[in-house]
């Protein structure tokens, strides 16, 4: 059976959505079997609201910029027909579940575990590999020499392709465990045969053979001082 993830990451404007922060930027990537489909969602929001000056900095979309772009509420549906029943693969996953679900309430849905119950949280997966280690995105990037150097500024769309190839290299071990698990599959499943189609061919020992054979157990047999596996083939 496929197995179907979504790498997901959020941008928003600003840190907490209980003080009335808002999703700007949703997006995207999917995997199948560990493979990019190339199959994304990326969309910009208008959140009704100005940007945080240290949310700015960071994602760099300015009010102006989303003001004619959709609500969350206007393709939730749509955002929702993506994810649903996928894993979710979301590095520092409670910061934008945490976005997404006051997004889904404030549209009136179930919140996303309702729709994805599965999620990996890449942060706490990397502090288990690495720890003591800086383990941000472009940390990652750097330690599993993946080029991230068109991320100038965080971008939903840009940091979900790049989580993917994070993940898929921090996971390598297991992709090596299921080929070589299929590996061995292919090896038994061999088509059956039927014993009566086998035509074996019987050479049997000539006399000298055998009489070669004999002086090797008889010199065995004086060596041991009396074989015991001999012994009892003689009672």
């Amino acid at each position: 059976m496929a197995t179907r993830q979504i790498v997901l990451d959020t941008e928003t404007t600003g840190l907490d959505p209980k003080l009335g922060h808002r999703v700007i930027e949703v997006a995207g990537v999917e995997l199948v079997n560990r493979r990019l489909t190339g199959k994304h969602f990326h969309r910009y929001l208008n959140p009704g609201r100005d940007s945080d000056e240290g949310a700015l900095q960071v994602h760099g979309l300015t009010t102006e910029f989303l003001s004619d772009k959709p609500k969350f509420a206007e393709i939730a549906d749509e955002f929702l027909e993506y994810v649903s029943g996928a894993e979710l693969i979301i590095h520092n996953a409670p910061f934008d579940i945490g976005f997404l679900d006051s997004e889904l309430a404030l549209a009136r849905k179930k919140r996303l575990k309702a729709y994805c119950p599965e999620v990996i949280d890449t942060l706490r997966m990397a502090k288990d590999l690495h720890p003591g280690k800086r383990n941000g995105l472009d940390a990652l990037c750097d330690r599993y020499q993946i080029d991230n150097s068109a991320r100038t500024l965080h971008g939903a769309l840009l940091d979900a392709e790049l989580l993917a190839e994070v993940y898929l290299a921090m996971t390598r071990g297991q992709e090596s465990l299921i080929i070589e698990s299929e590996t061995v599959r292919s090896t038994v499943s061999a088509p059956g045969f039927q014993r009566g189609e086998l035509k074996l061919t019987v050479l049997r020992a000539s006399a000298e053979e055998i009489a070669a054979h004999e002086a090797q157990l008889a010199e065995i047999d004086k060596a041991s001082d009396g074989a015991l596996w001999r012994a009892e083939g003689q009672r």
